[in-house]
């Protein structure tokens, strides 16, 4: 059974790794790639034996700059690193934590479809500081803040000495000073791995190669939450040490480190904030309160407009669609994150917006919704979308327009040179930043740019018609937008 199952995720990533056989516009591919299911298996219960390292620098509410590196053994124990840092390169490092534990798997999730809820205990905490200014920062923050048995945890004065471990938790002694730092490991009570295959990137060899993800709970957006929050989405995903992505750089220098050699990542150069174009999922995305949804954005630069298709689904392989929100509206010029180094600051005017309701649970909410909060009043039908501007909104739904949002965007190339946009994290507790104060200090999964400002003939991409078939059983396309025809007419011409 599990040669089977290998053998059709290999059968998969080499189909996504051939040419189409017609011409087909880059962003509607990732879409259909993605309600494929990506070529994505999930082991329930998964196996967590191993090193699972970061792929690189990971932002968490704060900010923090952070890199992990976990190693799970076959008796339930585990080893858990994390290095903290001054600078979104990960570059910099400030100090390092030693976490040792014993996790236990338990049962399917009943919140989080697909994931797998786990206990666990701590045993030990321990902290290595890397700098002088490291040690009395954290040293003020544990003395003002923690109880009684942490307030002498360093004396004031006490001169760093590189490499020396200090212990923050020990079960043995009850003792727990790591509060003062927003430190929990509830991140292990939620666990998913997925696999999927790699195609081989060299012209002169074929095939693939097995990719590993371990996807732990997300980190609450509020610091003061994170200590008691129990988490219901996924963080950035870790990587098997021996089964990841190529390539990845960082993955060897996190994997050889320990916390007396924290890993130092390359500087990354901060890329100007260019958001002209098309920009779409790389994987089926999970929102805390159980939200599984696919996005794609265009940004029209010339005019600082923007247009947003949110695909909403019910399964975490986004293959059963639920409903797509459609909204637009303009955006303000960027300025630097005073907050977040490396990031951009925005405001977005939400102005419009559609709703197309996919499968009948929705759209019996929808129709059972108050009157004039959402649409025409009991005139909701599956696949049919309705303008829910007139009435300001769709209360059932949580949009309310217009309104204004404050975002954090940054923009990366990966180590295949494409071009990454990262959007703030929306708060965990589902409420919308509409506020200075509510702006995000992290970020979601990133999008990958589908398309320039130049090849945007059609911006409209109908996940209606993905994978819906003709009479004949064929998979149907879609009518060729007017602006390509002529684009494809004026390409005769020039041969001519």
């Amino acid at each position: 059974m599990r040669n089977e199952v290998a053998r059709r995720m290999q059968e998969s990533a080499c189909a996504a790794a051939e040419p189409p056989l017609r011409w087909e516009p880059r962003c509607r591919q990732q879409l259909r790639h993605l309600q494929d299911g990506a070529g994505i298996a999930a082991r329930l219960p998964p196996r967590l034996e191993g090193r699972w390292v970061s792929t690189g620098c990971e932002v968490r509410p704060g900010p923090e700059f952070l890199t992990r590196s976990y190693l799970f053994y076959a008796n339930r124990l585990f080893k858990a690193y994390q290095f903290y840092y001054w600078d979104p390169s990960c570059h910099d490092p400030s100090y390092s934590l030693v976490i040792k534990g014993k996790l236990r798997l338990r049962q399917a999730s009943w919140i989080t479809r697909g994931a797998t809820e786990a206990d666990y205990h701590l045993h030990k905490v321990g902290i290595v500081f890397h700098s002088q200014k490291a040690m009395r920062e954290v040293a003020t923050w544990i003395n003002q803040t923690s109880s009684e048995g942490c307030s002498g945890f360093l004396p004031p004065g006490r001169t760093w000495a590189p490499g020396a471990l200090y212990e923050l938790l020990s079960a043995k002694t009850e003792r727990d000073c790591t509060a003062a730092l927003g430190f929990a490991m509830h991140e292990l009570s939620l666990v998913r791995v997925e696999k999927h295959y790699q195609p081989l990137l060299q012209p002169q060899q074929s095939g693939s190669r097995l990719v590993e993800e371990l996807y732990l709970g997300d980190i609450h957006t509020e610091w003061l939450e994170r200590l008691h929050y129990r988490p219901t989405g996924y963080q950035r995903p870790m990587q098997s040490a021996v089964h990841h992505v190529h390539p990845c750089p960082a993955c060897g220098i996190i994997y050889r480190a320990d916390e007396h050699h924290p890993p130092i990542l390359p500087v990354r150069a901060q890329l100007p904030m260019q958001l002209s174009g098309s920009w779409v999922s790389t994987h089926c995305e999970v929102r805390p309160a159980v939200l599984f949804l696919t996005r794609y954005f265009i940004f029209h630069g010339n005019n600082h407009t923007w247009e947003g298709y949110y695909y909403h689904y019910s399964d975490p392989l986004c293959k059963e669609p639920t409903f797509t929100i459609y909204a637009s509206g303009h955006y303000t010029q960027g300025i630097p994150s005073s907050k977040v180094r490396g990031g951009t600051e925005l405001a977005f005017k939400v102005t419009q917006a559609r709703v197309t309701p996919m499968d009948q649970v929705t759209v019996m909410m929808l129709n059972s919704s108050e009157p004039g909060s959402c649409g025409l009043t009991s005139s909701w039908s599956a696949g049919v979308e309705q303008d829910i501007t007139p009435t300001n909104g769709c209360l059932a739904l949580g949009i309310k327009l217009p309104h204004t949002e404050y975002e954090l965007f940054k923009t990366e190339q990966d180590m295949k040179d494409r071009s990454l946009l990262y959007i703030g994290e929306r708060p965990t507790d589902g409420s919308s930043p509409d506020s200075p104060d509510k702006r995000p200090t992290s970020y979601q999964a990133p999008l990958i740019q589908c398309a320039g400002a130049l090849e945007e003939f059609s911006n409209y991409v109908s996940l209606k018609y993905l994978g819906k078939k003709d009479t004949n059983g064929n998979e149907a396309l879609k009518p060729l937008p007017v602006a390509f025809l002529l684009f494809i007419a004026l390409l005769f011409l020039r041969w001519d």
